[in-house]
């Protein structure tokens, strides 16, 4: 049966361990019906099953489709996107509420977690912006030449560890900032820096480093002045710091004033070539991935997916 172009697909993924998950839901379809949307709704078991259930979204022919979660959903979202043709995904626009632990692409467009009334107003409207994403070329473990894409980041080194001790710290504080800085402190002591070879357009970086992020949109604070939609990536590179520095750089972070820090190093370039980061944990969208080995790439895809604009 032919699907009504006009009807939403809704991806609704729950938080991890939040305490009546519905509650949410329930809110956001209150919402729905007075502004007499007609959508179809299902709900992800798992972080697992969100692939799953976007492609069954997409054979079925949906040209709404609207994530409730956070960044990896939407990063898993995007990523089935990426691989129907370009005549298929051109049709189809993507539309986000934020439900995840950081939400940092909403945060980008000025989202809230508590929008849901203005983004069912706002994606009755029907605006579309073309936006880019970035890539990572890279080998895996079983030698196969792999690809990912990402909306908001990617990172190399102790940035990529603190967020991933972070989502496991999130749901014992339930806040962004806490999680954040008792991360820092569980890490303080442990290695700071990495052997790692770059390449950013002219520029060869062989030397430590501490941290890398490799940002399409802010980048979890580490690339503030990246935007989605110039056809760029923008780059922060942060070499290991004094004691006395690396506060500083917290309090900047912070602040949001991350570049204006001494150790950091900024780019922007459509293309990051990583010839070795040695030991580093490389993180996309806020979660861990496996390692590449050896050589990687980071790229910019531009225009490729249709997101409905919030405002």
């Amino acid at each position: 049966m032919a699907i009504d172009n006009n009807r939403w697909g809704i991806l609704y993924c729950p938080k991890t361990n939040a305490f009546r998950p519905q509650k949410r839901w329930e809110k956001i379809e209150k919402y729905l019906k007075e502004q007499q949307v007609a959508y179809d709704y299902v709900q992800s078991e798992s972080a697992s099953s969100v692939q799953r259930l976007i492609k069954m979204f997409i054979n079925s022919g949906y040209k709404t489709i609207i994530v409730v979660g956070g960044d990896s959903a939407l990063n898993d979202t995007v990523n089935c996107l990426m691989q129907v043709d370009a005549e298929t995904r051109n049709q189809i626009v993507l539309g986000l509420i934020p439900n995840g632990l950081m939400n940092d692409f909403a945060h980008f467009w000025g989202i809230e977690e508590d929008d849901e009334e203005r983004l069912v107003k706002a994606f009755k409207r029907r605006r579309v912006k073309k936006i880019d994403m970035g890539c990572i070329r890279y080998t895996n473990t079983e030698g196969d030449a792999c690809r990912r894409y990402f909306l908001n980041c990617i990172n190399i080194g102790y940035v990529a560890a603190i967020m991933n001790l972070r989502r496991k710290m999130n749901h014992i504080f339930g806040s962004r900032a806490l999680s954040f800085l008792f991360s820092f402190g569980l890490l303080l002591f442990q290695r700071l820096d990495y052997k790692m070879h770059l390449k950013i357009n002219t520029d060869v970086i062989k030397r430590k480093v501490m941290t890398v992020c490799v940002g399409n949109a802010l980048g979890y604070g580490q690339t503030p002045n990246a935007v989605p939609y110039n056809g760029l990536l923008d780059v922060s590179i942060v070499y290991h710091p004094e004691m006395t520095q690396l506060f500083e750089g917290i309090y900047l972070f912070l602040r949001g004033k991350f570049l204006n820090h001494r150790s950091v190093h900024p780019y922007r370039t459509k293309k990051v070539e990583v010839f070795a980061a040695k030991r580093a944990m490389v993180g996309i969208d806020g979660r861990l991935m496996k390692t590449p080995v050896n050589k990687f790439t980071i790229s910019i895809a531009p225009d490729v997916i249709n997101f409905l604009l919030p405002d």
